[in-house]
């Protein structure tokens, strides 16, 4: 959904519709059902650089028929945001959307508005995956648009053997997990995750592709059958060595500093899109540079600062330096002397992927000599 806005009023927040949401949320869908909760972004609608986080909120009405809410805000702007309601019908293999009334709006202005008209999906149940194509009224600059959509869905077994080890695994994009509904104890990232479960369990899902204050927290819940296997007999002890004989210690984890110079990449020190937020697949990476660091005590090191190629330039750059600066706290928190620490932010002119793509979202560290 593209808006124009020259200028911004005060920014206003009502939440009655929140309830309607939860309302959505509360009702059961078929195994085919579009219905259910989706996340994702709005690009392409003929803006430079425009994208607009969005979360589809759908519940079947009559036969095909749906109805729902639709709530966007503008990137790197969340203050400035819409909700719709939407109508329309599908089925398992496509899905056709209108706009309907506007039930809430923030940072509205007299010269803003929000493009509306239809938008046609099509559904790709593998990925659980909408991609839709909107052709809006001819208001102001609105043309066209498309989204691009993703649900959390469990994709395994919803029952496992108690205590052996099964993989769990869900659609989605960037799909952090945790073991509470606060999100306050992260436990993996991605679209799988092993663990042995010996009694019924339910994780707590979120996606980080173009998140918002509305995005959902999707409870995955799993079942556990049978009972847990007995353990293996202990072994016997071997014998006891001689008391010459060396004892080899464990392959030490491959090291992040390399000894030769240049810069390196940390690939799992990722960040929440548009801020300097690490996500929790940073911190086992950051703990072992800062065991590295504590080992090499005269090191000195440059963290440097990236980001992808969505939004301004000029904040680009600055959320850079910002990103350089989360990792020096983390390191300075862990026990790291902030001054052998020195941070630079390069902004979007770096990028590793083709934008957007949260690995281009990253730090590089090398050593200062």
């Amino acid at each position: 959904m593209s808006t124009q806005l020259l200028s911004l009023a005060e920014r206003m927040k009502r939440s009655f519709w929140y309830g309607l949401g939860a309302l959505l949320l509360a009702a059961p869908a078929s195994a085919q059902s579009l219905t259910g909760v989706w996340q994702g972004v709005e690009s392409e609608t003929g803006k430079p650089n425009g994208y607009w986080p969005a979360v589809l909120r759908l519940q079947k009405s009559k036969g095909t028929d749906v109805f729902g809410v639709l709530y966007q805000e503008v990137g790197g702007n969340p203050g400035v945001s819409v909700t719709f309601q939407m109508r329309g019908s599908g089925s398992a293999t496509g899905l056709r959307l209108t706009h309907q009334s506007k039930l809430n709006e923030t940072g509205r202005s007299l010269t803003s508005y929000w493009c509306d008209g239809a938008i046609t999906f099509t559904y790709d149940p593998a990925l659980e995956k909408l991609t839709g194509h909107a052709t809006y009224r001819p208001v102001g600059d609105c043309s066209v648009g498309t989204f691009t959509f993703y649900r959390v869905k469990l994709k395994s077994p919803a029952t496992v053997p108690a205590g052996t080890e099964s993989t769990i695994r869900v659609s989605g994009r960037n799909v952090l997990w945790y073991a509470d509904a606060e999100l306050q104890q992260p436990l993996a990232a991605g679209n799988t995750y092993r663990t042995k479960l010996s009694k019924t369990t339910t994780f707590y899902l979120k996606q980080a592709y173009y998140p918002t204050e509305q995005s959902p927290v999707v409870p995955i819940t799993i079942q556990v059958s049978g009972a847990k296997p007995a353990p293996a007999p202990t072994p016997p002890l071997p014998p006891t060595p001689p008391a010459d004989s060396v004892a080899k210690a464990p392959a030490p984890a491959a090291p992040i500093l390399p000894a030769a110079p240049g810069p390196v990449v940390l690939p799992t020190v990722l960040f929440q899109l548009g801020t300097p937020e690490l996500m929790p697949t940073a911190a086992p990476a950051l703990d072992q540079l800062a065991t590295e660091l504590k080992a090499r005590p005269t090191l000195r090191l440059r963290i440097a600062g990236y980001t992808d190629k969505i939004g301004e330039p000029d904040k680009n750059q600055l959320l850079s330096e910002q990103r350089a600066e989360a990792v020096k706290a983390y390191l300075v928190k862990a026990g790291i002397a902030p001054e052998r620490l020195s941070t630079i932010g390069y902004g979007d002119s770096r990028p590793l992927h083709s934008s957007p793509d949260a690995r281009n979202r990253r730090v590089e560290v090398e050593e200062i000599k």
